[in-house]
Formats: C-alpha cells, structure tokens, sequence
C-alpha cells in the first residue's frame, strides 16, 4: 500500500496554489478592464447622450451595479459548493466571467445601436458581477484547506494576489494599446476592445489549470460523512449572522479604498482634461501598473505576516496605515506631477495589501466547514457592495457637489474605521482545525462576545 509522501503533499499544495493565483489572476484581469475601460472611455462610447459629467457617473454606476449582483452569485456557489465541492465552482465562475469578458469586447456601441448598447453592456456587467461573488469563496477554500495549520495565511495570500495581478495584467495591457498599439482615436475606435477579446486565450489557460487540481480534503470529508447542510445559506444566516457582518465590514474597509487607488476613478481624475490634474493617460495608466506591482508585494507580505504575528495583528497595521495616507493620497496627485501619484500609490497600496493579503486565512477559520463556503463569499460580496461597489460614483459625485478631494479623503477615512472596528471585534483563531470532524470548536470563540476560548488543534501539520 502506497502511502503519500511528504514530497507528494507538497507538490499539491503548490498545484492547488497555482491553480488559485490563475484562476483569480484572469477573473480579475476581466474585472479590472472594465473598470479601466469605464473611467476611460465607456462614458463617451455607451453613455455620451446624457454628457460628459452625467456620462462618466452612469459608467461608473456600471461598475457598480454588478456588485449588486454578487450576492447571487455568492449565494449560488455558497450553497453548490457547501453541497457538490469547491472544484465544480470554480471552473463554472471562470467560463462564466470569461466569457461575458469576450462579449464586451465584441459589444456595438451607442453610435452604432442606440440605447441597446448600453443595456448589453449592463446585462453582462450583471453576470461578471455573479461569477465574481461565486468565484472568491472556492477559490480561497481550496488554497487554505489544502494548507498546513501554520501556512494557512501564506498559502490563502496565493488567490489574493490574482487580484492585483490582475490589475497589473490590465492596466498593462491597457498603457500598451493606449500608448503604442492603438493611440489617440484609435483606442476609441477599436483599441479598447482588444484587451476584452484577449480573455479568450485566459479562459483556456485558467480552465486547463484548475481540472488538474483534486478537491478539498475537508469538503471530501464532509461529503463521506455526509454532513452536507440541505441549505448552507440559512444555517448560515441562523447561527453565523454577526460573523458575516463584521467579516463584511472588515472587507467594506479595504475595498473602498482599493477600489480607489486602483479601480476605475484615479485613472479618470488624473486624466480628466477639465481637472485639476490633466496628466496623460498612457503615464496614469503606467502608475495604475506599478501600483498593482506594489499591491502585489504587500498582499504576499501580509500573508506570511499573518503566520508569524496573526491574522488580526496585520489587519491592524494595515488599517492604521490605510488611514494615515487618505489624505496624502489626493494631495500628492493634485500637485500634477507625475511622480507624486507614483508616490501616492506606492504609500497606498501599503496599507491596502496588509487589509488584504491574511483575508483568506481568517475568513476561513471564523466559519464552520459545513457553511464555510457560504459564509466566506455571502460575507465577500455583502462586504464589496458596502465599500467597493459605489466607491468611484460616490467620489465623482463627493468631488461635483463641493469641489475638493478633501470629502473623497474623508469618505475613505470613514470606511477604514469601520473596518478597523469590525477586526476590534472578531478574534483570532490561528491553528484551529477546519475539519468536519472539529465542528463543535468552530462554532464558538470567533468574537469578542463570546464567553468560550475556541480548542486549538493539539498537533500542526508540517510542510
């Protein structure tokens, strides 16, 4: 009988790793050039009856709608992952996104169709918005149950940094048909859809990577137990409702502030022609890439100081971090110097990636095996709809209505306290096991208001 070697492990879990890192890498590559693509051009291309201003708010309003729709998706591949495995949702959640990706690419404009461009263009935003909720939950599942109890921050970073390799991948190529393939009227002429039509060949590369890996030991034993909850979502919500707000609210205070520094509104303030600012857009995209380069740095920063000094530890810096440079963020891009908004990410995306990189090890840790799924991505998508969803709307429309930063400065200091608070009140609960088998300790000590310690694993798995 052949016994599996320590060799063997490993090379699973650095399968399942790179399974994660692409597979989230290319959902957020799809995601991130839309946003670019609607602070860039989309007010002009499928909104430019209602003007320039009322434009620009109705394609930010675009990116934010599908965030709406998150929750649906969560809420689907919540329960068809707690009940037929987090392998199946994730390859769906990738065709899906994928695929809707590609169609925007090929999607007439107002020009050419009238009101039906604008409302294609909604229709998918609305499906990348349900791919998307599905899509995080499985994908830090899979990372973090195959991890050894003292990997899991570093091992659940790996699908957090598709995120901002995502962004690095489309502001990229973004800067690339911008500045050298399609300039100038080009990229409004057809330019801009290369980078939609390019998923295509992610699509493939994502699909191929994640059959290869093996399901979740912990969802393949709660399946020979058959411990399935019948609906995830209402054991959830009936027992787990607290854990799911503060996990949100801990998510609202990093995803405004991300959703900010490298979504869609600082391409388009930095490059609005009728601004204070008024630099290039090839150069502010440029910026957006090295800005994605440090975000990733700091979010696998955070994940291996998650282990050593705890999950609740790094948030905390994190968010003290977050906080301090809300300010300076806008007051060095208002200089108009190039330079000052490199220096402005770079101090950022600091605090950003400690609020980011231990996110998949502590949501996972606070919610029972037998709802994990369910809670990791309801608690996701609630979380991206408070802070994310409307972020660069609510800015544009704080920036018309009194005409300085300063109130975008402010709103983003209001959402990082909240999360501050929320961290304040959950515990951390580093070593606890994610079996079935352990449910009953999962069950309690995951905040400050419970009475009972949770148990701790008495052994830790080595790598």
């Amino acid at each position: 009988m052949s016994i599996p070697s320590v060799v063997d492990t490993r090379r699973t879990q650095r399968r399942v790793a790179m399974a994660t890192l692409i597979g989230t890498t290319v959902e957020w590559y799809d995601y991130f050039i839309y946003a670019t693509a609607a602070g860039l051009v989309f007010a002009h291309l499928f909104f430019e009856p209602a003007g320039p201003q009322i434009g620009l708010l109705l394609s930010f309003a675009s990116v934010g709608i599908s965030f709406l729709f998150r929750p649906l998706g969560a809420f689907l591949a919540g329960h068809y992952g707690d009940r037929i495995g987090r392998r199946a949702m994730l390859v769906m959640t990738l065709l899906l996104m994928g695929g809707c990706t590609t169609l925007i690419g090929l999607l007439p404009t107002y020009a050419t169709a009238g009101v039906l461009a604008p409302i294609l263009l909604l229709i998918l935003r609305i499906l990348q918005g349900v791919s998307a909720g599905g899509e995080w939950g499985g994908a830090v599942l899979m990372a973090v149950e195959h991890a050894p109890d003292n990997k899991r921050g570093r091992a659940g970073s790996f699908p957090q940094l598709g995120v901002p390799l995502g962004l690095l991948m489309a502001s990229g190529v973004m800067a690339l048909m911008t500045g050298v393939i399609a300039p100038g009227d080009a990229f409004m002429e057809w330019g801009w859809r290369i980078p939609f039509l390019l998923s295509v060949v992610l699509i493939g590369v994502g699909y191929f990577v994640r059959r290869a890996v093996e399901e979740s030991p912990v969802f393949l034993e709660i399946a020979e137990k058959k411990q399935q909850p019948k609906v995830p979502i209402i054991e959830l919500f009936r027992k787990h409702w607290l854990l799911v707000v503060l996990a949100a609210l801990i998510f609202a205070g990093n995803n405004a502030s991300g959703y900010m520094a490298t979504g869609g509104f600082i391409p388009s303030y930095a490059t609005n022609p009728d601004g204070n600012v008024g630099l290039e857009k090839t150069p502010v995209l440029l910026a957006m890439t090295f800005a994605a380069a440090t975000w990733l740095i700091f979010t696998a920063l955070a994940g291996g100081m998650a282990d050593k000094i705890g999950r609740k530890n790094t948030y905390l810096i994190g968010f003290t971090a977050q906080a301090l440079t809300v300010f300076p963020l806008f007051l060095l891009i208002n200089t108009g110097e190039l330079w000052a908004l490199f220096l402005a990410l770079f101090l950022f995306t600091f605090g950003l990636g400690l609020t980011y990189g231990p996110q998949a090890a502590w949501y996972s840790e606070i919610f029972p095996a037998s709802v994990r799924f369910s809670g990791v991505s309801i608690s996701y998508a609630i979380g991206a709809i408070i802070g994310g969803a409307f972020a660069p709307m609510i800015a544009q429309a704080l920036l018309q209505a009194t005409g300085t930063s300063l109130a975008i400065s402010a709103y983003l200091l209001v959402m990082t306290l909240l999360g501050m608070a929320a961290v304040i009140m959950l515990k951390d609960r580093p070593g606890i096991s994610l079996s079935i088998t352990n449910q009953a300790e999962q069950e309690v000590g995951a905040t400050i208001f419970d009475k009972r310690e949770p148990v701790l694993s008495s052994t830790t798995t080595e790598s």
